[in-house]
């Protein structure tokens, strides 16, 4: 397995997640792209509070 590879229930739940019926695609590409940010936004507050506790 790669760093690349999802576990299938992680997979099924984002798919779910993101998909539509009403989209050429089959995706909500706006929805898929705020969780895509809104993840990242968590991931920068982490690292933040780890840097400040290396900081002290």
């Amino acid at each position: 397995m790669s760093d690349l590879d999802i576990p299938k229930e992680a997979y099924d739940q984002i798919k779910k997640a993101i998909e539509s019926d009403e989209s050429p695609v089959g995706i909500d590409a706006q929805k898929a792209h705020v969780m895509i940010l809104h993840k990242l936004i968590e991931m920068e507050r982490r690292l933040d509070r780890l840097e400040a506790r290396l900081d002290d």
